[in-house]
């Protein structure tokens, strides 16, 4: 049974944060006792992020890195990490820690008793602030459910784990590259008959960093989106 992974970080704008985060990742895998790789994906960003990027993968043999020669969106930053990750077992995460990276093994382990697809599903901290974003996502979540037939909690959380042979036949007929590639990806998987598993998982807002997600108006697109894309739901489902 493999113990080793790929560990993909989108990194769009990530600012002043960025380097302590990624040490709190990197921390958190050299605490356990697996083989990893990191793969940080920089789709184009504006800022300083490619630059702390190229500092990390020179600082380490087990980090590497993919440069967009434009902004391509997060989805496709994700499903070029997969493509390019050497081990079986590749995954996502967040590179803010909003989720944080103990959660790992637990997203491992599922992908290791059998499953194809881990979804991490959130919880909140008691007190979040933004209780707008919490409202938006479980609305989001209970349409989803309802006009795909899936039945995942949280296809939106940026924590989700793969067996990368067989989630690579579902990246084959994913059409979008930004935000709504994560409900895509769960609903293909799904009606692919892909076994998937959900872990529980905290999310802690992080105020300090700024929020590359407009409420408004990536809601009224990913809306848009879900409506277009349920024209693909097979009628058996």
């Amino acid at each position: 049974m493999t113990k080793s992974f790929t560990l993909i970080l989108p990194c769009f704008n990530e600012g002043h944060t960025f380097e302590k985060s990624v040490n709190k990742i990197i921390a958190e895998l050299k605490r356990n006792k697996v083989q990893w790789e990191i793969i940080f994906v920089e789709d184009k960003s504006i800022d300083d992020t490619k630059f702390a990027v190229e500092k990390f993968v020179k600082s380490d043999k087990k980090i590497r890195a993919i440069f967009h020669n434009r902004n391509m969106g997060r989805g496709k930053s994700v499903a070029d990490g997969i493509a390019a990750s050497k081990f079986s077992i590749c995954g996502f995460m967040d590179v803010d820690c909003e989720i944080s990276p103990s959660y790992i093994p637990l997203f491992i382990h599922e992908i290791q008793k059998g499953s194809d697809l881990v979804v991490g599903t959130r919880f909140y901290e008691k007190g979040f602030a933004s209780i707008s974003r919490v409202a938006a996502s479980r609305i989001y979540s209970y349409i989803v459910k309802r006009t795909l037939g899936i039945p995942i909690g949280d296809t939106e959380t940026g924590f989700k784990f793969f067996n990368k042979k067989n989630i690579l036949k579902v990246l084959k007929s994913v059409e979008d590259n930004g935000w709504f590639w994560d409900t895509e990806i769960c609903a293909r998987s799904y009606w692919r008959g892909l076994k998937i598993s959900e872990v529980p998982v905290l999310f802690v807002r992080r105020h300090e960093k700024k929020s590359t997600v407009n409420l408004f108006t990536d809601s009224i697109d990913y809306f848009v989106k879900l409506i277009n894309f349920r024209s693909q739901k097979p009628v058996s489902n």
